[in-house]
């Protein structure tokens, strides 16, 4: 259940993290930019997810994916 919440949550992080950076990606790579966006931010932001929920593993899920657009935006280049 914890790995279905997390590609759903970590899709929907993908998208919207993908539209505010202006990245044109297909599926796939959406999703993996949500999911692996997601494992970033669980870890950074364990803390705020113990304190307030399923809201904050969003916020963390979205803040890693834009952290992963930057980096792959910065270093690939």
């Amino acid at each position: 259940m914890p790995f279905l919440m997390l590609m759903i949550i970590g899709a929907a992080a993908g998208f919207l993290a993908t539209r505010v950076m202006r990245l044109n990606t297909d599926v796939p790579s959406t999703i993996a930019i949500g999911v692996f966006g997601a494992l970033i931010g669980g870890l950074v932001l364990r803390l705020l997810i113990l304190t307030l929920g399923a809201a904050a593993g969003f916020v963390g899920a979205f803040l890693g994916a834009l952290l992963l657009i930057w980096l792959w935006q910065v270093f690939m280049k």
